[in-house]
């Protein structure tokens, strides 16, 4: 609908705009060719007086060649100096006197343009007075240019046939509308064609990745699924809190670690022994290391992160990345982050996002796996 509209507006002014251009220009090609033609009748009349032809043989001559012409675009006439027609391709109106109030000559060098003849057809007056003024009668051709026969008082007067000429004009405007509608109709088309064709393109991406969104979703939905079994294993394996010792395998060396059921902390002037299975993540930021427990109070250690991680339970405990390390017992939520990434949600919740990066991911499944 957008194209549509811009295409049927842009067409409509362009159009108007041609048919005004064109317009003037087939009405100055009228005025040019009138002229020439009254020129030269008046040239031949002259030349016929010199060489001694009776002036009557002369005006008879010119009548034979006008007569019936005034149905062209264009045609001349003879009238002398006091307005009484001569020669004229309608033979009725030979020796009639036009008098002032029905018709009158403004000036031999008065000429009318095709911007005032354009006028003349279209708003049916005249904006500059023109050669001949038709103030009170409705008159079917124009007087576009005067020319005097040399030495008589005989003037030829080219006339412009206004409803012959307003016939080309309104078939010039038909043509125009018609390519103007062929055309508008073929650009919404070929348009029409083309957005379909890209939108086509974009359904296809947009369903593949919508497939690849369902996968996903259902792959963090058994994540979901695995986290909530681990949870539940953990929550009871954790209500002993006897102490074990854990094998794990660092690099290929097999080495006995002594896993911690209890963390020493300090909160202001206060050390206090934090228990493990109470810690929801451990993060560092700016150097200082906090231990947030599942009750949302939060506690400092000296302890690095890799510290530690390498004395808690690898079962219950992974490094999420370098700020944080994730107990499984305040892992809320996996969303989905990014291309290939992973989101944490937390209980309680971390003030910084918690993010699985790619290279970890299948780490982190295989310890919610494990």
């Amino acid at each position: 609908m957008a194209i549509s509209i811009v295409v049927f507006i842009i067409g409509y002014f362009s159009m108007n705009y041609m048919i005004k251009v064109s317009t003037n220009e087939l009405l100055q090609i009228q005025i040019e060719s009138s002229k020439r033609e009254a020129r030269e009748f008046s040239k031949l009349v002259y030349h016929e007086i010199e060489s001694g032809t009776d002036r009557q043989t002369i005006i008879n001559n010119i009548q034979k060649s006008i007569e019936g012409t005034n149905t062209e675009s264009g045609f001349i006439c003879m009238f002398d100096w006091s307005g009484v027609e001569i020669c004229h391709p309608n033979p009725e109106r030979i020796g009639q006197k036009t008098s002032p109030d029905q018709s009158f000559v403004s000036s031999i060098n008065d000429e009318i343009s095709s911007e005032d003849f354009y006028n003349l057809l279209t708003q049916k007056r005249k904006e500059i007075g023109g050669i001949r003024n038709f103030p009170h009668t409705e008159r079917s051709s124009e007087i576009i240019y005067l020319f005097p026969v040399k030495n008589t008082d005989w003037i030829i007067a080219a006339h412009a046939n206004i409803d012959k000429i307003e016939k080309h004009i309104n078939d010039l405007k038909i043509n125009f509308l018609l390519v103007y509608l062929l055309s508008s109709v073929i650009i919404i088309l070929l348009s029409l064609i083309t957005v379909r064709f890209i939108s086509s393109y974009y359904e296809r991406q947009l369903e593949f990745k919508n497939e690849q969104l369902s996968e996903e979703v259902i792959n963090l939905s058994k994540l979901n699924s695995e986290l909530t079994v681990q949870r539940n294993k953990v929550f009871e394996t954790m209500n002993d809190d006897s102490e074990d010792q854990n094998d794990f395998e660092v690099e290929g060396e097999i080495e006995e670690v002594k896993i911690k059921n209890r963390l020493l902390t300090y909160s202001k002037d206060k050390l206090i022994s934090v228990k493990v299975n109470e810690i929801a993540y451990i993060q560092t930021e700016l150097s200082v290391t906090s231990i947030v427990s599942l009750n949302g109070k939060k506690f400092f250690t000296n302890s690095s992160l890799d510290e530690l991680y390498n004395s808690l339970d690898k079962k219950i405990f992974i490094r999420a990345n370098r700020q944080f390390i994730l107990s499984i017992k305040g892992i809320e939520e996996i969303l989905k982050y990014g291309n290939s990434q992973l989101k944490i949600i937390t209980t309680p919740n971390s003030e910084t996002d918690i993010i699985i990066s790619k290279n970890k991911v299948s780490e982190f499944k295989r310890w919610l796996n494990s």
